[in-house]
């Protein structure tokens, strides 16, 4: 494991493809959840690849995937916008 990894895991950020492997979904479902603004980025690599806080991004795409399976359209899911 690299020291840029650890250091990013210690501070509980994982980029796309790490959180899709967590939450049992494929990378473009994450990216996908991204653009329709169900999830947050909470920052970049240097590289530009996205990063999400580990245990909120799992726990909502865990969510979102049950909802969605009940049903429940991603409109309806969205934050509220003020």
């Amino acid at each position: 494991m690299t020291s840029a990894k650890r250091i990013r895991l210690e501070k509980g950020l994982m980029k796309v493809g790490e959180i899709a492997e967590e939450a049992g979904v494929m990378p473009s479902t994450v990216k996908f959840y991204t653009a329709e603004g169900l999830l947050d980025v909470v920052d970049r690599t240097m590289g530009g690849y996205r990063l999400y806080d580990r245990d909120k991004t799992v726990r909502r795409v865990i969510a979102i995937r049950q909802m969605t399976s009940r049903r429940l359209s991603l409109s309806e899911l969205k934050p509220e916008q003020n």
